[in-house]
């Protein structure tokens, strides 16, 4: 059990490191880097590379940007493999659609608790 947390905490905490030593370092905007965890995600996922360090770190790999990428993946692989081509299509759609729907719904409740303000 502890060691399931400490493996998320240091591959999680990795990824979020490179990710801010790329947003201090470059002149990457972080859009620009976020989209490149998700398509970095995909390829991994795609080559079958991220997988298994999604078992080995659970949490630690699957909740950041990269994780996302790889559901996307893994939702085209097991929708191609169930509906042939079409699956290509609808595969991250479905893979994707818990998390996408979360997103949706925290951030409307966000909207609804916090003042907007200009900058």
């Amino acid at each position: 059990m502890l060691t399931d947390l400490l493996k998320a905490f240091l591959v999680g905490g990795l990824l979020c490191a490179a990710g801010q030593i790329l947003i201090d370092r470059t002149s990457l905007t972080p859009a620009r880097i976020l989209t490149a965890y998700v398509v970095a995600g995909v390829l991994l996922g795609a080559l079958g590379l991220y997988q298994p360090l999604a078992d080995w770190a659970g949490a630690g790999a699957t909740v950041p940007l990269t994780g996302f990428g790889n559901a996307l993946a893994k939702g085209v692989r097991e929708a191609v493999a169930e509906k042939g081509l079409l699956g290509a299509l609808t595969g991250p759609l479905t893979a994707a659609a818990g998390g996408v729907g979360a997103a949706v719904v925290f951030g409307f409740l966000a909207a609804l608790v916090f003042k907007a303000r200009e900058k």
